[in-house]
């Protein structure tokens, strides 16, 4: 039986798209015992591409290919990611077009990025523990597109605004999304 030739030097790159869940880290090791991506992604030799704070949720992409890891995590390449946030209080057209515009942060401005207000997404699932809820004061959500990835970047503009940020869901990176991939769950692209 003959093996299918490839050319030298050239592989494909395992890439697997996880939704993390709230409350794991962005690592496979920790000294704490806390919940890593060890816990979720049985796969060897993979990294994550960017990173998701342990309270953030959603889309998170690993691969072994360092190039590839590279241009999504570089904000000269400008892929961008799109974010679900569920906000206290509802954000008025003028919040709305201070996020398209840019705001100033105390590390500088952030680049103009795209936001609209949006119903709750469908299909979410439940969040452990649940959100804290306050019986006077409205949560709404918002759909925000960035290009550029500052630490906790998303959290900040939202309380910047007045909104602070009660979940953080990241919905896609580049072309790949969260679709079909409950919470924990993971898959090759």
């Amino acid at each position: 039986m003959r093996g299918v030739l490839k050319p030298r030097g050239l592989r494909l790159a395992k890439i697997i798209l996880l939704n993390k869940p709230f409350n794991v880290l962005c690592q496979f090791t920790d000294g704490a015992g806390r919940q890593t991506l060890a816990d979720y992604v049985p796969v060897p030799d993979v990294y994550a591409a960017g990173r998701l704070d342990r309270d953030s949720e959603g889309l998170l992409v690993l691969t072994d290919d360092g190039r590839l890891q590279h241009k999504i995590t570089n904000p000269r390449h400008k892929m961008s990611k799109t974010y679900w946030v569920q906000v206290e209080g509802v954000p008025t057209a003028a919040d709305i077009q201070r996020l398209c515009t840019g705001l100033e942060l105390k590390d500088g401005m952030t680049l103009p990025a795209k936001a609209r207000l949006i119903a709750e997404p469908a299909g979410l699932w439940l969040r452990e523990p649940p959100i804290r809820v306050r019986q006077t004061i409205p949560d709404s959500w918002l759909e925000l597109t960035l290009t550029e990835g500052r630490n906790r970047q998303v959290r900040r503009m939202t309380a910047a605004l007045g909104y602070p940020t009660l979940r953080l869901i990241r919905y896609r990176v580049g072309s790949w999304t969260l679709d079909g991939l409950a919470s924990g769950e993971w898959r090759e692209a």
